[in-house]
């Protein structure tokens, strides 16, 4: 596995996800960071664009996900972002990490779910 990585850092957007069916009515934002596993030598070698992962293709992927679909469960978002990003087959595996504030009374940042995907794992 390749030790290079490409990180997607911050993402947010705003979803309709959650398993209460005001959240998914109403909406809210999502935090999503991606790790992606490529060797990246054919890109750093060349300067060209057609040799690396593409992370503004990468980030509308992510962004399609969350933005277009609506789902019960973080990890379902997750499950899904994983998937969409390893259709590139440059990529070799990836780190997803899903977050929103759920409608709990209470003190926190936020509630996240972290996967990690592989070409073999699905």
């Amino acid at each position: 596995m390749a030790s290079d990585r490409l990180l997607l850092e911050g993402l947010q957007f705003f979803g309709h996800h959650g398993d209460v069916e005001a959240e998914r009515a109403l909406g809210g934002r999502v935090d999503v960071d991606v790790e992606i596993r490529s060797d990246l030598r054919p890109a750093g070698r060349s300067d060209q664009l057609h040799d690396a992962v593409d992370y503004v293709r990468c980030y509308e992927a992510v962004r399609h996900v969350v933005e277009t679909r609506q789902h019960n469960l973080l990890e379902t978002v997750a499950e899904e972002v994983a998937a969409a990003l390893l259709t590139d087959d440059r990529i070799q595996s990836v780190v997803v990490r899903v977050a929103k504030q759920p409608p709990l009374a209470g003190i926190f940042n936020r509630f996240a779910v972290v996967i990690e995907r592989d070409r073999n794992s699905g």
